[in-house]
């Protein structure tokens, strides 16, 4: 899985339509939030650091909800946007994750235990547990 880091509200414009999953490392505005569904119309989730989330409008939150979209709070520890504009969460940690689902552990212990391998969050490591049984 891997997410597009987007680090500028100036990259909005140039993102790829077919974006899914999309990491927001700079404070969005409600515009953004509106530009950002525009430009990716398959988007699904939205993941925001945990300090800019505090301050969010609660109207954006509920629109993203309406529209299907989850909204995240989480970081992309270690990745370097100069290297790389997608952070890349690994084959064995998807897997991994999915196995646990699998087995009926309860979110919150599967985000425990993949969360002492994986530099992910929890909220993500719960939404990728979700979205596999689901699917």
């Amino acid at each position: 899985m891997r997410l597009r880091v987007v680090s500028a509200r100036n990259e909005i414009a140039n993102l790829n339509p077919n974006e899914k999953t999309i990491h927001l490392a700079f404070r969005a505005s409600n515009v953004d939030f509106i530009n950002l569904m525009q430009r990716c119309p398959r988007l699904r989730m939205i993941q925001v650091p945990p300090s800019y989330r505090k301050t969010m409008s609660n109207a954006i939150e509920v629109f993203l909800d309406m529209q299907g979209i989850v909204l995240l709070e989480g970081d992309v520890w270690g990745h370097r946007k100069d290297l790389d504009e997608y952070f890349t969460i690994e084959n064995s940690t998807m897997e991994e994750i999915r196995t646990l689902a699998a087995s009926g552990l309860g979110m919150d212990e599967i985000a425990s235990q993949v969360q002492k391998k994986a530099r992910i969050g929890s909220e993500l490591i719960k939404y990728i547990a979700q979205s596999k049984i689901i699917a």
